[in-house]
């Protein structure tokens, strides 16, 4: 059998508005998929929009949100040495990878969402029958994205970081958009449950998952398609 290769896609964004505080991708959303994946052994490559290291957002490493994946990835130099050098977005071709996965954070509402490569890179695994995988706020991303015409969540079943956990974190007014809002207006057909939860959701090659909690669940999804 063949090594499964998965793109893990990260923002390079580390402003969090005009508050002056800063954000970037949300640790456990990387380190949990990324052991999923990695101890069944799956490749993970590794790619961020400008290349280097992506900025990890600093609440995501406060105590109280440490789980034993970002315990680990504390201590993975091998990890950390990928984060220091991901590939920038721009080199990345769809035909190198099996699927892709976006983990969320803050960062990629205003970076990653805005990307006409990120938009062409999610079309080119879709078209191509590969499985596209999003967490949190990163099903945010997908906010631009047409197929043949039609935004591409329109009449799928799809989650995402919901507004009362936007309201919860205090940052509705902070954010370029809402991720439960964006998804809907695109025609997604947008399910949750309980703030703080894991849910994910598949629909056909698209996977996405409500918040940080449920990016092992994601992954586990993905596991499955590939």
């Amino acid at each position: 059998m063949m090594n499964k290769k998965v793109l893990f896609v990260l923002t390079s964004h580390d402003e969090l508005g005009n508050t002056g505080l800063k954000t970037g991708f949300w640790s456990e959303e990387l380190a949990a998929p990324y052991y999923a994946l990695t101890d069944k052994n799956v490749e993970v490559i590794l790619a961020s929009v400008k290349g280097g290291q992506p900025p990890i957002d600093p609440k995501s490493e406060d105590p109280s949100f440490q789980t034993d994946t970002t315990r680990r990835m504390d201590k993975d130099n091998v990890l950390l040495e990928k984060l220091k050098n991901t590939s920038s977005l721009a080199e990345v071709k769809m035909e190198d990878y099996d699927a892709v996965f976006y983990p969320g954070g803050h960062g990629p509402l205003w970076d990653l969402a805005e990307s006409g490569v990120s938009q062409k890179l999610i079309i080119d695994f879709y078209d191509a029958k590969k499985p596209i995988a999003f967490v949190c706020h990163a099903p945010g991303v997908l906010k631009d994205v047409k197929i043949n015409g039609e935004y591409l969540v329109k009449g799928k079943n799809v989650t995402g970081f919901t507004n009362t956990e936007e309201e919860a974190v205090q940052l509705t007014y902070v954010v370029p958009f809402l991720v439960e809002d964006v998804l809907k207006r695109n025609g997604g057909l947008y399910t949750k449950i309980d703030d703080w939860n894991p849910y994910a959701v598949v629909d056909g090659l698209l996977i996405t998952g409500q918040n940080p909690a449920s990016s092992e669940k994601v992954a586990e999804e993905l596991l499955k398609l590939i």
